[in-house]
This record gives C-alpha cells, sequence and structure tokens, in this order.
C-alpha cells in the first residue's frame, strides 16, 4: 500500500516537471527553436491544428525558423495564426516558405523572462508540495484505519519528503539552466 502511495507522488510530480519543461521550450530566447511555434494553433479549414501537424519547421541559422507548409493553400493562414501568437515575431513568406528571423532580446526583455521562469518554477514546487500534502494525508488515513503503525508512519513520511526533495532540486535545476540561457547574449 505505501509503495503504490509513493509510486503516485513520483509519477506526479514527474508530470509537473516535464510539465515545466514544456512551458519553458516555448519561452522564447535569444535562439530559434521549433518549440517556440510548433504548438500554434493554425485554422486549417475550419478545425484549430497545430502548426507542427501541418508543416516542416526546420533550423538553417541559428537566429531564423523555415516553416515549410505541406499544403501550399494554408500558407497564409499559418502567417496570420503566427501574428496573432503573442510571440512578438515576423513571418516573411514567399509563397511557398515562411521564414521568422528571432531578433536578440533586450535586456529589459530578458530580465522579465528571468522573472516569469522563476515564476514559472515556483508555481511547479507548490504543485509538487501539494503532491506531497496528498501522499501524507493518505499515509494518515492507513494510520487511522489501523493499517501501518506509528513508526511506519513517520518513515513513510520521511520518504515522501525525500522525494519531494528529489524533485525540487530537478525544478531548481532546470530553472537555473533556463535562466543561463536567457541571459546568454
Amino acid at each position: 500500500m505505501l509503495n503504490e502511495i509513493y509510486e503516485d507522488a513520483r509519477s506526479r510530480m514527474e508530470k509537473t516537471l516535464k510539465n515545466l519543461e514544456g512551458e519553458y521550450k516555448r519561452l522564447r530566447t535569444g535562439r530559434a527553436s521549433p518549440a517556440l511555434v510548433e504548438s500554434i494553433k493554425v485554422d486549417y479549414y475550419g478545425t484549430a491544428t497545430p502548426l507542427n501537424q501541418l508543416a516542416t519547421i526546420t533550423i538553417p541559422e541559428p537566429r531564423t525558423i523555415m516553416i515549410q507548409p505541406w499544403d501550399q493553400n494554408v500558407v497564409s493562414e499559418v502567417e496570420k495564426a503566427i501574428l496573432k501568437s503573442d510571440l512578438g515575431l515576423t513571418p516573411n513568406s514567399d509563397g511557398k516558405i515562411i521564414r521568422i528571423n528571432v531578433p536578440p532580446l533586450t535586456e529589459e526583455r530578458r530580465q522579465e523572462l528571468v522573472k516569469l521562469v522563476k515564476k514559472m518554477a515556483e508555481e511547479a514546487k507548490v504543485a509538487i508540495r501539494n503532491i506531497r500534502r496528498d501522499a501524507n494525508e493518505m499515509i494518515k488515513d492507513l494510520k487511522k484505519e489501523k493499517q501501518i503503525s506509528e513508526d511506519e508512519q513517520f518513515r513513510a513520511q520521511e520518504k515522501v519528503q525525500k522525494i519531494t526533495d528529489e524533485y525540487v532540486e530537478k525544478v531548481e535545476k532546470l530553472l537555473e539552466k533556463k535562466e543561463k540561457e536567457i541571459l546568454e547574449v
């Protein structure tokens, strides 16, 4: 029973970490990345479709994103979707291929992004602590139902705390890495 609680907590914390990684990938740093645009929704014959399902996205140069839609009729819709997104990027099209130049970030924008990634990391830590609380509640319930002794309860809560500390540390490392990437000129 306790092992199930540990596994559940660990898998939920892992999902929180993966979610944070995904959020970080979508953030614009000074460098071009397919992750910046691949989840942009494009109106494809009345259906909101992610860009990565409509086109090939490549990075020919460090500051350029190249998008090659498989259906040429959708080029203008892709351009509209990129302009509507909150990325602040301007697409250039030759009718077949869309190129996006990713300008270097200003110092002010870098500082805003650092604040944002810290906020995201803090939210992930809060989510991890909530998972810890849920696991500890389940352990207390087992103790109330006399399925485990008091000693086992304390050992189990210590183990949950160790798992929590491990994931909070992973969030910190992820934050550190992203911060360094943003501040890199």
